[in-house]
């Protein structure tokens, strides 16, 4: 019996995923639930079990490469001695598809193989796209891949290729080349559809965040016991902008076609550094939540995300994004909207700076705001105006009581 090896769709988000191990090589026994292979998504790195006992006969899809949920990257067989030509040229499909999930924008026609087709068409440089099929519903078998081998061979040598003209010398030589795949390709499609697709505006602001940090060394001492860590001022930001976006909620919002939805539930993402690329946790229906359950929300979401195990739907389905740089010194910038998000909040540093208070010279605290919004879905005011609500919540804290 031959069991077929699928990538599974992992989270709600999920459409693709680039195998990055095998832990099993090609001969190996597999055991039911045994761990198999590593994908990578556009989320996290995840593990993927065996669905059967037997023995990992055919890697199909090797490690590097990308491929659609539901597509076979192996092959499982009951005994080793179980022939994989014969089941294959009986009509297995060497790749599925989804039929309740949506086919990506940018995804070509699937071309059906057997596994051993695929593998020929690998090893020849042949692409799949050219080769007429003689298989069962269309599919591609073995003896397609050779029959089109055979054409080359025959057909009749073609005219000599031009040399092409010599390659101007770089200015600069390169030291590495990372690929652009996995997350950091993610982010580049993302981003780039983002400034492409939105009319960005961003809107800065000076907040005046003594009674800020006071309130944050009081809950630092009020809850270390009970929670084991500082709170951080990320955790108070997302209970400030939580509150700010239930008062303006034409700010919780995204385009859909013609028309602008504005959101119930207020679902807030926060970016995250990691290794592998920035990833943005989900903290979902902040403004019912308090400080200390955000903090532990935050903390574990961060940890999970920076070791590369948060599942996909724990960084999906924000309505809003904040963006925190202050720790690295920076004082403001211009964030790119996580779309379909309407806007998203970039904090800078704080950082004590003389102030004029009632008329006297003073040092005091201070934060910089950068809300970077959608003009085509909000205009310049009311983002003003939700901004200018940030900054009073910042400045009297004691207002989140309201």
């Amino acid at each position: 019996m031959i069991t077929e090896v699928i990538l599974p769709v992992l989270g709600e988000t999920m459409n693709e995923g680039t195998i990055v191990e095998w832990l099993k090589k090609e001969g190996d026994p597999v055991e039911r639930g045994e761990v198999l292979f590593m994908v990578e998504t556009d989320k996290a790195t995840l593990e993927v079990e065996a669905p059967a006992r037997g023995f990992l006969r055919q890697i199909v899809v090797p490690t590097g490469q990308m491929v659609p949920v539901l597509t076979v990257v192996g092959l499982i067989t009951s005994t080793m001695d179980e022939s994989l030509e014969e089941a294959e040229e009986q009509g297995g499909r060497g790749a599925r598809e989804s039929t309740s999930a949506p086919p990506l924008p940018s995804t070509p026609a699937r071309i059906f193989a057997s596994p051993r087709a695929r593998r020929l068409a690998r090893e020849k440089g042949v692409d799949l796209a050219l080769v007429t099929s003689s298989g069962p519903d269309g599919r591609i078998v073995e003896r397609d891949v050779v029959t089109y081998l055979e054409t080359l061979v025959l057909a009749p040598p073609l005219a000599p290729t031009p040399p092409a003209p010599p390659a101007l010398a770089e200015a600069v030589e390169a030291i590495a080349e990372v690929p652009l795949t996995g997350v950091r390709a993610v982010i580049a499609r993302r981003m780039g559809e983002s400034h492409q697709t939105t009319a960005p505006v961003t809107l800065t602001t000076e907040a005046d965040a003594t009674a800020f940090v006071e309130l944050r060394e009081r809950l630092k001492a009020a809850l270390a016991s009970e929670l084991g860590f500082d709170i951080g001022y990320n955790d108070l930001l997302i209970r400030v902008v939580a509150h700010a976006l239930r008062q303006f909620p034409y700010m919780n919002a995204r385009l859909d076609g013609e028309c602008v939805r504005h959101l119930r539930e207020i679902h807030i993402a926060l970016a995250v550094d990691t290794d592998r690329g920035l990833l943005a946790p989900v903290i979902r229906n902040a403004d019912r939540k308090g400080v200390a359950e955000i903090a532990r929300e935050v903390r574990g979401l961060a940890e999970s995300a920076r070791a590369g195990k948060a599942l996909p739907d724990e960084l999906s389905g924000s309505t809003f994004t904040i963006t925190n740089l202050g720790m690295h010194e920076i004082d403001a910038f211009t964030p790119i909207i996580n779309l379909p998000e309407a806007a998203i909040l970039g904090v800078g540093r704080i950082k004590a700076r003389p102030a004029v208070v009632e008329g006297e010279l003073c040092v005091r605290q201070t934060m910089w705001l950068s809300l970077t919004f959608d003009h085509r879905l909000v205009d310049g005011a009311p983002a003003a105006r939700f901004l200018q609500r940030i900054k009073q919540l910042i400045e009297n804290p004691y207002l989140l009581l309201g």
